[in-house]
């Protein structure tokens, strides 16, 4: 399981979040190219030891991606240069990027 990231709506005198589905793509569609694009061209080049456990975050329109442990702090920089991108995230070596208890399964390299 992976995760869709989404923009939060964030005013100087509110935070509140918006409507979750991108202006442009569907969920279903940022997942798609997220999934493909981490399989095809971003794995193969993050997928190491000292990445293992760590979140990256795709911006599904232009393949640009940043890395961190703390997925808000990668999706930050990549709003920063990419203020309306879709983005997508994987936990690199995982199965999913959230376990509801607690166990993540480590994927095969």
């Amino acid at each position: 399981m992976s995760a869709a990231w989404y923009n939060i709506d964030q005013r100087p005198h509110c935070l509140e979040a918006t409507n979750l589905a991108h202006p442009r793509i569907t969920s279903e569609e940022i997942d798609r190219r997220g999934k493909a694009l981490y399989e095809q061209s971003i794995r193969p080049q993050v997928e190491t030891e000292a990445n293992a456990g760590k979140l990256v975050i795709i911006d599904v329109e232009t393949g640009d991606y940043e890395i961190d442990t703390d997925g808000l702090a990668a999706s930050d920089r990549l709003l920063a240069r990419h203020p309306d991108a879709a983005l997508y995230g994987e936990r690199i070596g995982y199965d999913a990027v959230y376990s509801f208890d607690g166990v993540l399964t480590r994927t095969k390299q």
